[in-house]
């Protein structure tokens, strides 16, 4: 992982030589502790977690160290790191435009953090195991303990999603084996004081966090989006539903012993074992429905939500109405069948460039803009999926609105990317649906009870397929959709008027909305 790679080699540069097993680790004097976070730049947030980052790996090389202090000294040293870190993840996720250099020194300091500090807790862990605590003890240590380590392996998760890559190795068996620790003492629901970092929670908890979040499927969201979804679930968390036994309506089933992801209960497991655990919607469905209806009709966002600020309903509405669909008691199934091909596509991106090639103006051509090539790997009714095998252009990402033409056609056609999953080796694997396979080019302008709003003429792409009858959808460029607001135009030879009903989509390069069909006067 670049982030504990990088971690790693900076301790290896600054501890050698520190500390050896007969002088004992710093860390473990508690005034030297607090006068190393006390020395920690409270201005210089990359400075500071590189500097813990450091002690953390030191912890993983001072085998020495008992597990409650080396436990205590994490601790302490991620405390000290949560300010900085949910400052840089406000950076990561709300610059418009990050280069793809910047994007990856942000990931690769919160990956790294959190994959060292979830192998010092691991480590502590199991070095308390080994030695036979007494049951008080393990209630006494374990608690916390699992907690923290279930809510840094939770983090780590999310992270990999935000660059649409697999989850980390073995994560899934790390999970269950904390979460089986405390339940073998009774202790997975204690509530834990963990401050910034995680706030109240409890190893069961932050648990159950993990499995909505992979039965949410992520990966057809942005990473912004992926954090407001974070947040709803956090918040609806006590409404969903997680049983010892399987029930005729539950949807996800997964064993706490074997390290893989929650699995679809298409059917009852072989053998059932006292480690398996199910899920199903319960009451969190409706509660986030409620949500989703009540925004809708024009209503705002419970203020006993916590989304971490303020974010406008058109932002929202999307990670919603995913949620509604992925938690729901029957999730989304395939709609069309893939079928395996081999051929390429030349593949433009932005609305800009797709304007270009589907304008009259230009005859469907390109001119000048330099195609990539892509290659297909299957196609469906709804779509098609890619493999590419070199690293992602900076543009590439989920909602990327592209003009797309097979090799050796004439004919463009308008799709985005849905899905995005980053494999090993500069694998990529993309999904792609199909917005239109006739689309027009237009500039139009603006009407406002009938009168022109001295906006300019918009460039804008109509889709003429795929629409409800008597509709049209438009792609247009951001912040353009006005529910006051029409269009005029002429279609297929006949006068007419779109009338506004219904933003779609919207992200920073265009949006989508529903427009009624009707006659011009």
């Amino acid at each position: 992982m670049p982030g504990r790679q990088i971690i790693q080699e900076e301790s290896r540069k600054s501890m050698g030589g520190l500390f050896d097993k007969q002088s004992g680790h710093p860390l473990a004097d508690k005034r030297e502790l607090q006068r190393i976070i006390g020395e920690l730049p409270a201005d210089n947030a990359f400075k500071a977690l590189d500097e813990i980052g450091i002690w953390l790996d030191s912890l993983l090389a001072g085998g020495d160290l008992p597990p409650d202090r080396s436990f205590d000294a994490a601790r302490q040293l991620a405390d000290a790191a949560a300010p900085h870190l949910r400052r840089l993840a406000h950076e990561y996720l709300h610059t418009p435009r990050l280069s793809r250099a910047e994007e990856s020194r942000l990931w690769s300091i919160h990956s790294g953090f959190w994959s060292s500090f979830a192998d010092v807790l691991e480590r502590a862990l199991i070095t308390f195991i080994s030695r036979k605590p007494t049951a008080e003890q393990a209630r006494q240590m374990l608690p916390a303990l699992c907690t923290y380590l279930i809510g840094a392996l939770r983090t780590l998760v999310k992270w990999e999603q935000f660059r649409y890559g697999p989850p980390p190795k073995e994560v899934w068996r790390r999970l269950g084996q904390a979460l089986l620790a405390t339940e073998a003492v009774g202790v997975s629901a204690q509530p834990v004081a963990t401050g910034v970092l995680l706030g109240n929670t409890s190893a069961l908890t932050e648990y159950r966090k993990a499995v909505i979040f992979q039965a949410a499927s992520m990966d057809s969201l942005l990473p912004m989006e992926i954090e407001l979804a974070e947040c709803f679930v956090s918040h609806f968390l006590a409404s969903f539903d997680f049983l010892d036994t399987a029930e005729h309506d539950c949807v996800y089933w997964l064993d706490l012993r074997v390290g893989q992801p929650p699995q679809r209960l298409a059917k009852m497991p072989e053998q059932l074992t006292p480690t398996q655990r199910f899920y199903r919607p319960g009451a969190g469905h409706g509660k986030i429905l409620a949500v989703l209806r009540d925004l809708e009709r024009g209503g705002d966002v419970p203020p006993e939500i916590n989304l971490g600020g303020q974010y406008p309903v058109k932002t929202l509405l999307p990670v919603l109405r995913h949620l509604c669909a992925y938690l729901a008691p029957v999730p989304p199934q395939r709609r069309h069948d893939r079928h395996r091909v081999r051929h390429q596509m030349q593949v433009l991106h932005g609305l800009v460039n797709s304007f270009v090639v589907f304008s009259k103006e230009f005859g469907g051509q390109s001119l000048g803009l330099q195609p990539d090539s892509w290659q297909v790997d299957n196609v469906s009714r709804g779509g098609f999926g890619v493999v590419l095998n070199e690293p992602p252009k900076d543009w590439l990402r989920v909602g990327a609105l592209l003009a797309l033409q097979p090799a050796g056609g004439e004919n463009w056609l308008l799709g985005c990317v849905r899905r995005f999953y980053r494999g090993v080796n500069s694998e990529s694997r993309i999904g792609i649906q199909t917005l239109s396979r006739q689309v027009e080019a237009a500039e139009l302008t603006p009407l406002r009870q009938g009168e022109t709003t001295g906006a300019g003429a918009v460039p804008i792409l109509i889709l003429l397929e795929g629409n409800l009858p008597g509709e049209v959808r438009l792609v247009m460029p951001p912040h353009t959709f006005d529910s006051r607001e029409r269009f005029e135009y002429t279609l297929q030879g006949q006068a007419v008027i779109f009338e506004s009903l219904l933003l779609l989509e919207h992200n920073s390069d265009y949006e989508i909305a529903r427009y009624r069909l009707l006659p011009a006067a």
